[in-house]
């Protein structure tokens, strides 16, 4: 029997936190509150917030490694949450490999597959699967979804998604995969709600720009390229990780460095992007201030504004055309000189800002008469699990509306 509010927890663990959400799911899906257990190691964090930030609670916690801070999660919840207030739980997987399509429902044989699949992202996978197991043992009666990461471009098209190997390969599901795909379904589908249908099912490009960053190029709803690849290290430079490098560059530091395959793996993934061109931070925010004394900080912006302006053009190009550009992640909602940056000279594509909007971070940056609308749409990860989850369980009759 269903209680009279279901509830849903959200989990989405990531290599140094564990992010968590709280929502009411009778008519709609309501937020109650979220939180995290940040720095996980000697500093680590947790932190609560309801539904205003104003409520933000942090404290000191000890959590030297996941296992530990799965349990102060799990302690947590169980000391305040009344017996049968949750309903069910739901977890981003960052990887569903060539299996998984869509949400479902977990089980003890995909807990089998997806330790087989460790291997495609041996950073993240293992611990997102000892959360699983954690809850499962301490709320074993609670239906656990997973939310796959890759799901949104599981059917790109073949010349999007086969990489140039020996074709060998492909039976080892090697091939590009793309990533952020739960912030690309949730971005679709509050493209429909601003824009209508029709606009959703048009020629779209995304840019999820945050400490990780890519780009999806989507028509008629769905995914047809997207710049990361077999792993989310591809694409345009992010706060440390690379994106596209030469493959030649590995033997190169091999043969000079005696760089072994996972010191390159730690570099291009933890000492790259912003902090390696920069020599000085990751984040975007400190780099602006710094540009203006610091060379390095500048070449690190000019590179990250060049490289996503040309995965821009070449989505214009594989979409042909564009109709709507949406900015989305913690640089694509809260940087209009990064913005102003990446979209000047672009408007033989028909890209235009309205540079009072974009300075406010409106949600409509480009004017009126723009061909080409650009949106700005904050993105919301643990609401697309939670819808997800929902629509699975078949936990709300009433189709959800934003709050």
């Amino acid at each position: 029997m269903k209680p009279a509010r279901p509830r849903i927890l959200t989990i989405n663990g990531g290599s140094s936190s564990i992010k968590f959400a709280l929502f009411d799911a009778d008519h709609s899906i309501r937020p109650i509150l979220k939180g995290e257990i940040s720095r996980i190691g000697p500093a680590a964090a947790f932190e609560l917030r309801g539904r205003c930030r104003a409520d933000t609670i942090s404290l000191p916690v000890t959590a030297p490694d996941h296992t530990a801070a799965i349990g102060v999660l799990l302690d947590w919840l169980t000391e305040r949450c009344e017996h049968n207030a949750l309903t069910a739980i739901g977890h981003r997987v960052v990887h569903g490999g060539q299996k998984y399509s869509q949400p479902e429902r977990i089980t003890a044989e995909m807990i089998e597959v997806l330790r087989g699949l460790s291997a495609f992202d041996p950073e993240h996978m293992p611990e997102e699967i000892s959360l699983i197991e954690a809850f499962r043992l301490r709320f074993p009666d609670l239906p656990q979804v997973a939310c796959f990461d890759t799901a949104f471009h599981h059917d790109l098209p073949s010349v999007a998604r086969i990489l140039p190997i020996p074709r060998r390969y492909v039976a080892q599901g090697v091939r590009r995969y793309g990533f952020h795909g739960l912030s690309y379904a949730f971005l679709i589908g509050e493209l429909a709600r601003l824009d209508g249908a029709n606009a959703a099912l048009g020629r779209v490009i995304l840019a999820h720009l945050g400490n990780g960053a890519s780009l999806a190029a989507v028509r008629c709803g769905k995914s047809i390229d997207t710049s990361m690849s077999f792993t989310p290290a591809a694409g345009v430079p992010m706060s440390t990780r690379s994106g596209d490098l030469d493959p030649g560059l590995a033997s190169y530091l091999a043969c000079t460095e005696q760089m072994s395959a996972q010191q390159f793996d730690r570099m291009v993934n933890f000492e790259s992007g912003l902090l390696g061109v920069s020599e000085t931070s990751s984040d975007m925010h400190e780099l602006l201030k710094l540009e203006g004394k610091d060379v390095r900080a500048g070449d690190a912006i000019a590179l990250f504004c060049y490289q996503v302006k040309k995965w821009i053009g070449g989505f214009a190009a594989a979409l042909g055309g564009l109709d709507t550009l949406v900015f989305a992640g913690g640089i694509g909602e809260n940087a209009p000189a990064i913005r102003t940056r990446i979209c000047a000279g672009l408007d033989f594509l028909g890209i235009e800002l309205n540079q009072t909007a974009n300075t406010q971070n409106a949600l409509l940056i480009s004017p009126d008469d723009a061909r080409v609308k650009v949106r700005i749409i904050h993105t919301d990860e643990e609401r697309e699990i939670a819808k997800s989850v929902a629509r699975i369980l078949n936990l709300v009759s009433i189709q959800e509306t934003k709050q």
